[in-house]
């Protein structure tokens, strides 16, 4: 049984659809497999008759099962990829704070709670980040955990890791497709009013000195994306600090980020959308707080790739906790994992 290939073979070979494949289509395991392989390609091979399916023709669309046999014909090699800028070896004592961040684990999913400062993949300047220590959470397993969504640099709180390519696939699904509900807890300056609602606002991405930001669009702006956010003030300060929920409905770019400034009440911290004169509270900062941006996954409740439904919830990162008691607000108990049939 072939299991795994070189990037290019010169026979036909026979791969066989894994548990985590189910049900999906012929072309999209093929692009999983061989992503260098064009979907007209793939096309032309199946109407050949030259991938085949437990020895017969099948169309692009047709639906596996697991333990299905491939034939897959010779195919050219995969293009040779750039040269990446080095990445900094991981740290050993971060590894070791990565595995106790994890607050869940399974045979298909891993669930951590990200710190902050952590960013989540490589870019210009970044040489640390989560997707390079993905290793250490293997615990055994032959695949490498995969990022199947996305938290910023400063937020920290609940994140998922599949832990199969099957299953990232269904997870990225269910993530597109609005099935994933979250939870974020932010302490901002200012006092929304009314205390509770829901922003309903459009934005879009746009250029600047500082780099690609978000801001609000007009409705009519075909740039524009619609991005709608549920908040609710779950304590404060008098009128100058307040705690938020947000739910985010949609997932836009710094989506929470720009709605919360547009409601008067910029989340502590968030140097980047916050503007000095916000209800004269110096903006991103207060004196006597932490400096760190205020907003933190607190829950994810997500269907299991394996049947019911997931619900994770993350403690506070320590300076989001040293704030909450500065300022008086009662943390709730952090709930263990509950995993339900339905």
């Amino acid at each position: 049984m072939t299991t795994a290939l070189d990037p290019a073979h010169s026979r036909p070979i026979q791969l066989f659809v894994t548990a985590d494949e189910a049900d999906i289509r012929l072309d999209r395991w093929f692009r999983r497999h061989f992503p260098w392989i064009t979907q007209g390609a793939v096309q032309k091979l199946c109407r050949t008759g030259q991938i085949r399916v437990d020895g017969k023709r099948a169309d692009t669309s047709t639906r596996l099962v697991p333990g299905q046999a491939l034939r897959v014909p010779p195919l050219p090699a995969a293009p040779v990829k750039k040269a990446q800028a080095p990445t900094a070896p991981p740290d050993p004592g971060m590894l070791k704070d990565l595995e106790k961040s994890v607050l869940y684990r399974d045979d298909d999913i891993i669930v951590i709670n990200k710190p902050p400062g952590l960013p989540v993949q490589g870019g210009p300047g970044i040489t640390r980040h989560l997707d390079g220590m993905l290793d250490a959470l293997r615990f055994g397993s032959e695949h490498r955990p995969r990022l199947v969504h996305r938290l910023d640099r400063d937020t920290s709180g609940v994140l998922v890791l599949a832990r199969t390519p099957g299953v990232a696939a269904k997870l990225a699904s269910a993530f597109r497709s609005r099935d994933v509900e979250k939870t974020y807890w932010a302490v901002v300056a200012g006092r929304p009013v009314p205390v509770e609602g829901r922003i309903d606002l459009p934005l879009k991405r746009v250029g600047g000195p500082r780099g690609e930001h978000t801001e609000p669009a007009e409705r009519d702006d075909k740039e524009g994306s619609r991005a709608i956010t549920d908040f609710e003030t779950l304590d404060h300060a008098a009128r100058k600090l307040a705690w938020l929920e947000l739910k985010p409905l949609t997932g836009r770019t710094h989506q929470l980020r720009v709605h919360c400034v547009a409601i008067g009440a910029p989340i502590l911290g968030d140097e980047k959308y916050a503007k000095p004169d916000h209800n004269g509270s110096g903006g991103a900062f207060v004196e006597g707080l932490p400096e760190q941006l205020h907003l933190h996954a607190r829950a994810l409740r997500l269907p299991h790739p394996a049947g019911g439904t997931l619900t994770v919830e993350a403690d506070l990162p320590p300076h989001m906790r040293e704030t909450f008691v500065t300022l008086g607000f009662t943390i709730p108990e952090t709930r263990p994992p509950i995993r339900r049939a339905r």
